[in-house]
């Protein structure tokens, strides 16, 4: 063995043990994120092209500011057919999944947008080829900071895809607004030839979740290479999830304070029903709960609805005793908390992709596509049933029953029965039932189906003049998005008629208003005594389709120019300008229920659209300082660059935006890079114009009510402002059961309050649009380095930055919690954010509002580290043709995450949160990928460290306050036999569940295997 190939055996062995210790212990403190593809361009590469983040042309080596790549290879090595699924693989990435965040939250609607930096999905730009996309955020993920303008990864064809970039922070002054985290850029092939059909299966080893996808994918050269025309079309579906197929959604658990609670349930109702002699959900009838009691056992009707049967209310999951307090027992029959919901939804995609080009000429060319995405999401329990219980007031429209012995559908043994129970009862007066009907309506299912349309032309070109090299684009790209979500809902009025039954002079059950004349020949009779006894045709008489449907429509025209201005001794000085008019348009309509207000509340939602039209002009320089030979020793080359924007927006306004960069190559293989900008992001349309509507609503988190009093990232300025607010109003935390005396203490009063618009829905909420909304502004700054040293035996990639932005004026979607607890959490009590809410007469969240606020600043820092390392196997092993080993390493490192509102600082790093969106200190991603000739074995692993369950939490306020660390594992292996490659693997093959309690902190989906199949032709 020579000395040579000693020292190459070892450094391998250094390498490999280096970088596979630290995927697999990340939570030491390493450095922070990568892509297999996400290396440097060869230093010799000179060929001139448009790179993410600047419209000039430039040699493809490295940018001042961080670009993450991920291509088509990276996608079939790992087994991913949507580009969702390979961007939530990077560390900088939030995961995107469509998935429920806890028990009783929706699982949507089968959207996912990227979320660069957990600065909020609205923040990261999406684009095509550098030319933007039509927004496909819907009204329930479009507000505040969630998708505002985003595109749903699952719209986009990946059969077409040749690569993805990913500018990490900043891009608006090349791109416009809502480049703020950072830009997706997929840049498609443009020579495709040939025929090349993919098809994918998966299941879990729990049997469930299949998804399969089958693409097709074609092309041809024409007019001897002239021109080209390529068609992607392709399909996948994935099925939803409920809560009893995971250990953890199963638990239906919930929290109250400290205490957890698991099989949660609402003693309040079930599915058969619940008799109250009085309808008070707490402990009001001497001490306990007002269930009408028959020899002291509480009663609810059987299921099919001919008697009465025992009631088990559960126990109280903090005392263990009988007396209950709402909204959740400990086990009993109680409706499970963890049936109002879905645990995944399911998502089934169509796509699309034409692209054609010709070359009119040696120097222009004329391109255009039409590109059609449709997604169909499947939320499986979005209806979230019908209930009508003790919980809500008969104004909510999901209020309790009131029924008397006349109702026709009680027999007389139930009269009896009831009688006993309450002889009251037997003379007339009325008992109360609280019950959620599960047989009214035809499906608990919403659907969202969304179809995007998108058209381009384009014609580039270059020319010469005055002996320089100039370059120009005119485009034209019209953008369409057709949303519809649909589900249903009982008709309020149509509910009152059937549920109001009578006989008639036959003896026949009716409804009362049919009882002398047919008044309305459709209207059932329901019967609300036990499970599913309701008929066929009171279901159809009352259910009515309830949803909405929405428009989005961009037209954008784009002309560039640029070239070279004149030499400099390093080269070339370049420069490029370019004009942008966009215009910007939505329609919203909801259904013809919602906008006549028949279900709910009956509150009506108003139709609403609206428009802007920007018109943005924007100039770039390119300037070599030192390079090609007029160098200086460790200045091998120096750029810099700088970018200018103005915005003119018809309705936000002017913004003034701008970018400075630096390239500095020390040495051949050590670079050092730098970035400095300013950025922003407009105001969405329906930020701006959503319909205004009035309602009454619960789940208001009252920051003064005794279980969030001491909660919070200021606990003790929150309860100092709520024992002064109680201070001063002496009536505040008195007049209902097991509150205070009037008269008593400040203090007392505080420590027993517990607001009505948490667990009712008391509180007068008014949500809708905010037209006095302003661009919200982020400085960015970055700097880092390119390591890729010859010297080093095989190929050794390290990247390394630095990331900082400092957002301004943050576009905030308030909810009445947001508002109450910014105003609490802030000393004195007394900011902009207290005039959004009132109280009544004994402190009850009366009114408030909903809408979104420019209010949060937000300042993030952090580090991304990529590092790969490939070799030939036979520095290992003594033998000859073994093929080459890649190791790589992505690591995200989150150094803060602060959101201020109203001078109060949350620190959101190191926590996981209650919204799916963890923001760990470190997410890290280590691959070991084996490649012999048309061979390819890839190992990966995605770790995340123990966090913190929301900001603040500890062992004083929160049930569970420390998540313990994740470590998903995937293995996967494909086999190129030339016209045919097949593939298999296995996603998560340890089968770790997400860390306990959470559903989203890691993988629910568990162990998955999959095959796949490629043919080229």
């Amino acid at each position: 063995m020579n000395m040579g190939s000693a020292r190459r055996r070892l450094f391998a062995s250094t390498m490999i043990g280096g970088l596979a210790l630290t995927a697999a212990f990340a939570a030491q403190p390493a450095a922070a994120q990568t892509s297999s593809a996400a290396v440097a361009k060869p230093a010799n590469d000179v060929e001139e092209v448009v790179v993410t983040g600047s419209r000039i042309h430039q040699a493809a080596t490295d940018t001042p500011a961080p670009v993450e790549t991920v291509t088509q290879q990276d996608m079939t090595d790992r087994g991913f057919f949507t580009a969702g699924q390979a961007l939530n693989d990077l560390t900088s990435m939030v995961p995107a999944q469509p998935l429920s965040t806890g028990p009783g939250v929706a699982s949507g609607t089968g959207q996912t947008f990227p979320n660069l930096f957990n600065l909020g999905a609205g923040r990261t730009l999406t684009l095509v080829d550098g030319r933007r996309y039509v927004s496909s955020a819907t009204p329930v993920t479009g507000g505040g900071s969630g998708a505002g303008s985003g595109v749903d990864t699952n719209l986009v064809p990946v059969g077409l895809i040749d690569h993805v970039d990913v500018v990490q922070a900043g891009g608006a002054a090349v791109y416009g607004s809502d480049a703020i985290a950072g830009v997706v850029n997929y840049v498609l092939k443009q020579n495709f030839q040939g025929v090349e059909m993919d098809a994918q299966s998966s299941i879990t080893s729990r049997n469930d979740y299949p998804e399969n996808s089958i693409r097709v994918t074609a092309g041809h050269n024409f007019f001897d290479g002239k021109g080209n025309v390529a068609l992607d079309v392709e399909w996948s579906k994935s099925d939803p999830l409920s809560n009893d197929s995971r250990p953890t959604s199963d638990l239906s658990r919930s929290t109250s304070g400290t205490t957890q609670i698991l099989n949660s349930r609402f003693y309040e109702f079930s599915t058969n029903g619940v008799i109250f002699s009085i309808p008070a959900p707490t402990p009001a009838c001497g001490g306990a709960n007002c269930f009408l009691r028959l020899n002291g056992v509480p009663q609810q009707f059987s299921a099919d609805g001919s008697s009465l049967i025992a009631y088990n209310p559960g126990v109280n999951p903090t005392t263990g005793g009988t007396a209950l307090i709402p909204p959740f027992a400990t086990g009993g029959d109680g409706f499970p908390l963890k049936d109002l919901s879905g645990l995944v939804s399911g998502v089934e995609r169509w796509s699309a992709n034409l692209l054609t080009h010709y070359d009119v000429t040696d120097h222009m060319k004329l391109s255009g596509s039409l590109l059609f995405g449709s997604t169909r999401g499947d939320d499986p329990q979005g209806s979230q049933g019908f209930s009508q219980t003790i919980l809500n007031t008969p104004a909510s429209g999901a209020g309790y029953l009131t029924f008397t012995k006349a109702n026709p559908f009680l027999n007389a043994a139930e009269i009896a029965s009831l009688t006993a129970a309450s002889p009251s009862f037997g003379a007339g007066a009325p008992l109360f039932l609280s019950k959620d009907f599960v047989d009214l309506l035809p499906s608990q299912d919403f659907i969202t189906t969304t179809d995007s349309y998108r058209f381009l032309v384009a014609l580039d070109g270059d020319f010469n003049r005055f002996n320089r090299d100039f370059y120009y684009s005119l485009s034209y790209t019209y953008g369409q998005v057709n949303s519809k979500q649909q589900g249903w809902a009982v008709n309020n009025a149509n509910f009152k008629n059937a549920i109001n039954a009578t006989t008639n002079a036959a003896g026949q059950i009716v409804c009362a208003i049919n009882k002398v004349s047919l008044v309305d020949p459709s209207c059932a009779p329901i019967n609300p005594f036990g499970s599913n006894t309701a008929s066929s045709g009171a279901g159809t008489y009352v259910s009515v389709p309830v949803g909405y449907s929405y428009e989005n429509q961009q037209d954008d025209f784009l002309a560039s120019l640029g070239g070279d201005i004149f030499d400099v001794p390093a080269g070339k000085l370049k420069f490029s300008v370019a004009y942008e008019h966009r215009v910007e348009s939505q329609d919203f309509n909801p259904a013809a229920a919602n906008l006549l207000g028949l279900t709910g509340s009956g509150v009506p939602t108003p139709a609403t659209s609206g428009r802007y039209y920007t018109n943005e002009y924007s100039g770039e320089l390119l300037l070599p300082v030192l390079g090609e030979g007029f160098n200086l020793p460790g200045f091998k080359t120096v750029e810099l660059s700088a970018q200018y924007r103005f915005v003119d927006n018809s309705i936000a306004g002017t913004e003034d935006v701008w970018g400075l960069g630096l390239r500095w190559e020390v040495v051949p293989g050590f670079s050092l890079r730098a970035s400095r900008s300013r950025n922003f992001r407009a105001p969405t349309l329906y930020q701006l114009f959503a319909p205004t509507s009035t309602a009454l609503a619960g789940g208001v988190q009252d920051p003064c009510d005794s279980r969030f009093v001491n909660a919070g990232t200021n606990p003790a300025v929150r309860a100092q402002n709520c024992l002064a607010l109680f201070t001063a109003n002496p009536l505040f935390g008195t007049g209902s059961a097991g509150t205070a005396p009037v008269g008593a203490s400040a203090a007392a009063r505080l420590a027993g309050f517990q607001d009505t618009a948490v667990n009712f829905s008391t509180a007068l909420v008014t949500s809708g649009g905010n037209q006095t909304l302003q661009n919200e502004v982020s400085d960015t700054t970055t700097y880092g380095f390119v390591f890729q040293p010859k010297w080093v035996p095989g190929r050794l990639t390290v990247v390394a930055d630095y990331i900082s932005v400092d957002l301004q004026n943050g576009l905030t979607s308030f909810t009445p919690t947001n508002f109450s607890q910014a105003c609490f959490d802030a000393p004195g009590a007394n900011g902009a954010t207290c005039g959004f809410f009132t109280r009544d007469s004994v402190g009850n969240i009366a009114t408030a509002v909903s809408t979104t606020y420019n209010a949060a600043s937000l300042r993030y820092k952090g580090e991304t580290i990529d590092a790969t390392y490939s070799f030939p196997v036979e520095w290992i092993v003594s033998a000859d043709k073994l093929g080459n080993i890649e190791l790589a390493l992505e690591a995200t490192h989150n150094e803060t995450l602060k959101q201020t509102v109203q001078g109060v600082v949350t620190e959101l790093v190191d926590t996981v949160g209650t919204t799916g969106l963890p923001e760990p200190r470190w997410q890290v991603r280590g691959d070991v990928r084996y490649i012999r000739g048309p061979l390819r074995v890839t190992y990966e692993a995605f770790y995340l460290p123990s966090a913190l369950a929301v900001p603040g939490a500890n062992t004083a306020n929160n049930a569970q306050p420390f998540i313990d660390s994740n470590l998903r594992q995937d293995i996967s292996a494909s086999y190129d036999f030339g016209r045919i490659q097949v593939r298999a693997g296995v996603h998560n093959f340890t089968d770790e569940m997400p860390s306990y309690p959470t559903l989203s902190y890691g993988d629910i989906i568990g162990r998955q295997y999959f095959v796949g199949l490629k043919a080229r032709y």
